[in-house]
Order: C-alpha cells, then structure tokens, then sequence
C-alpha cells in the first residue's frame, strides 16, 4: 500500500464487511499495517463473527453487534499489547471475518466405482453421488486447524477434503450395511442419516458443522440394469399365454400384406403350441433318484476253503460247471452263517431252471 492507503486508514474508523460472494468462508479485514485506531467502530453483522489476531495468537471471538475498540471493551488484547491514545500509537491487530450461514448444495460423489457383495447378484460395483451442507461452527478453531493466515478462504479450498471423508465413510458404510441392491433405493434417508452421523465428529474436529448429507442416488453397471429390467419384464407379463395371445391379437389390429398376416399365423400357431407346452408340465413332483445297491457277492465251500467273492452270473456258471450243486454250503454278504445252495432263494432258482426235463 502507498502513502495515501496510510493516510486513510488512519481516519477510517469503521470496520466491517459485507459478503459479495456466496462462498467466502473466512475474510481478512485489510488494513494498513494492521493499525487500528483506538476507538474504531467493529460492526460484527447477523451470521458473522470476528476474530482478533494479536501478533499469532487469536485474542477474542465477537458474535453479532456493534463494538467500540478500546480498552474496557477487549480486556484481554489489554494483557496482549498495551493501547495509547491518539494516531502515533494504534494498536495492531489482524481482523478475520467468518461467515457463519449455512453453506449449501455441496456435491460429493464417488470417482471409482464401489465393490461389494450382494446375496442375489454376487460381486457388484455401485456409484453414488448426492449433496451436503456446512457451516463454521467453531470460528477459533476453524481458523486454528484449517485456514491460517489466509486472507481470503473459500469453499473451493477445502471441498476437495470434505468430499473424500463423505466418499471414505459412506463406501465402508454401504459395504458393511449388507442391504439388498433392490432395497438400496428404499434406504437412502436412513443411509444418509446414518453417514452424517458417523463424519459428524471428523467435521467438527475442523470447526465444521456437517448440517445434512443426501444420498440423491446410487446406480449399479449397465449389466446389472439389464438384468433388473428383464426381471421387471418378466413379472409384468405373468401369465406367458396371455401374453402371447395379446402379443399376437395387438399385431394383427396393424396392416399388413398377405406374406405378413400368413408369417403371423405361423407365429401364432407356434406361440399356442408353446403356451400349452408350459400347461402341461408335470405339477406331480418327480420321484427321487435312487442309486443302484452294491452287487451281492457269494463264497461257495471247497473242502474247507472259502471260494469267492462270485456275482451271480458267476454262481451260475459254476453250477453248469458241475462244481457247484444244491448241497454244497455257501455264504452270502448278509447271511449269520453258512447255508446249503438250495437254502438260497437266488440260487435255487438256478437249479431249478438249470434241471434237465425227464424223457
């Protein structure tokens, strides 16, 4: 600033600001050397607060209304830097603005898809996107934390941050609720409750008050909706030969030629033929698969020796064999102990059919 910026301020007792932007957070009112007369008139407005910044160190916080600066009216900048009457002596100080209304209208939205596990649809990627609103809740600490020796803080300069702590805790959030994809829509006021909720503290640790988070909407990939819009389809059409005969009595009402009304025809006797196909379906449930028992295996007697194990077909050979007849002792898996060949009702049933007619 030149010599004319001095000789003004000198004379300048008035300070206050009024917001032109609609997204200052945080202005520092400018002032030759950050001299302020002795006397000067602070005009603090509805949603502001101004904060005193006395060589580093913030000096006091003033909510809304008029105030003289002087010593009875700031004690503690008296304990800070004694004050002398006069234009040769003004005290120095930095004086921030901090807009305190309701920022609005903020987006977030995610910028890599979110994988999480359905039941119904296994593995699927969501994209969300929505709004939030802030507001300075705490303008000491807002200035402490985040905005420093910034003259002139903006929302720009700290969305970036505020979006990846929504985008952050509403992934974890959404993968760990285990709600259904289809239900996802229905949920979105509790989901939004719920994020806000759990960022609430983190904002809070900036000075920041996180007013309200919305969850405008949450979409799944283009093979996914592909998928919810067949099955949309496939209820809305129900019974299959009603709709087929509709289908077929909708495009008959067109004009067409001759070819078209015999192709119709076709597709018609073809629609009826599979509808009564899907009428006819067994209702009766079906009988249970029943796998086949293991193949019995027999042991016949030679001497006493154990000869086996044998099917039946071999069994049956032996018989013709001559090695084995109705007397000969035999056992069986099953049986407590062993038996006469005839005892066996299989393999009586051999001999008997194996006995040669009398002539």
């Amino acid at each position: 600033m030149g010599f004319w910026d001095k000789i003004f301020g000198e004379f300048i007792d008035v300070i206050d600001w009024l917001d032109e932007s609609n997204d200052t957070l945080v202005y520092r009112f400018e002032r030759y050397n950050n001299e302020i007369k002795y006397g000067a008139k602070l005009t603090v407005r509805q949603a502001q607060a101004a904060v005193f910044v006395n060589e580093g160190e913030i000096a006091d916080v003033l909510g809304p209304g008029i105030y003289e600066l002087t010593t009875q009216n700031l004690p503690i900048l008296t304990t800070l830097q004694h004050w002398d009457h006069g234009f040769n002596s003004p005290f120095k100080a930095e004086i921030y603005f901090c807009n305190l209304r309701r920022f609005t209208d903020l987006k977030w939205g995610t910028k890599n898809p979110i994988i999480l596990r359905d039941k119904e649809f296994g593995a699927v990627r969501l994209r969300a996107f929505g709004t939030y609103e802030i507001r300075i809740e705490d303008p000491r600490k807002f200035i402490e934390e985040i905005v420093g020796t910034n003259g002139h803080f903006t929302v720009d300069d700290i969305s970036n941050q505020l979006r990846n702590i929504i985008i952050a805790r509403f992934s974890d959030i959404v993968a760990s609720s285990g709600i259904p994809i289809l239900d996802l829509a229905a949920n979105y006021d509790q989901l939004s409750a719920y994020v806000q909720e759990k960022i609430a503290r983190e904002f809070q640790s900036y000075g920041l008050e996180l007013s309200k988070v919305l969850i405008e909407n949450i979409s799944v990939p283009p093979a996914v909706e592909e998928a919810l819009d067949k099955r949309t389809s496939m209820g809305m059409i129900g019974d299959l030969r009603k709709y087929l005969d509709f289908q077929t009595a909708e495009s008959l009402t067109k004009e067409g030629s001759t070819s078209d009304m015999v192709g119709m025809g076709v597709g018609f006797a073809m629609a009826d033929k599979l509808a009564r196909r899907f009428e006819e379906q067994p209702t009766k449930p079906q009988k249970p698969y029943v796998p086949e028992p293991f193949e019995k295996m027999y042991y016949y007697a030679q001497g006493k020796e154990p000869v086996g194990p044998l099917n039946i077909d071999e069994v049956e050979a032996l018989i013709k064999e001559g090695k084995i007849d109705s007397d000969t002792l035999m056992w069986s898996t099953g049986m407590e102990k062993w038996t006469k060949a005839k005892a066996i009702e299989e393999v009586e049933t051999l001999f008997n059919y194996l006995t040669p007619p009398p002539l």
